[in-house]
């Protein structure tokens, strides 16, 4: 399963991000390449590194849902045109305090 997002180059710092299959919660693939519901955690690819860890990613679809890169800065903030999308991603909904994620 897979959505039409924008295109990064290469060069663009990229985070890798999907859904856990199990839970339904937003994760990340850290640095380790393990996936974390922690957007501490963010693991920071470009370039063939990035692509790698994607299709790493996508061989992990069952324990993951829909990966896809997402536009972060060098220090895993996010970045771009996707920011209000992925920021209610990682903070939870915005329809009521009661299921925003609470800071760990």
């Amino acid at each position: 399963m897979t959505s039409v997002r924008p295109k990064l180059k290469p060069d663009q710092p990229k985070a890798v991000t999907a859904w856990d299959t199990l839970t339904g919660k937003v994760v990340w693939m850290a640095g380790d390449g393990s996936w974390s519901d922690d957007p501490q955690r963010i693991g920071v690819f470009t370039g063939d590194e990035a692509e790698a860890r994607l299709k790493d990613a996508e061989a992990q679809e069952g324990t993951v849902t829909d990966p896809y890169f997402m536009q972060v800065t060098e220090t895993g903030a996010v970045d771009g045109r996707e920011t209000l999308r992925e920021n209610i991603r990682a903070n939870g909904p915005t329809v009521h305090p009661e299921f925003q994620k609470v800071p760990k």
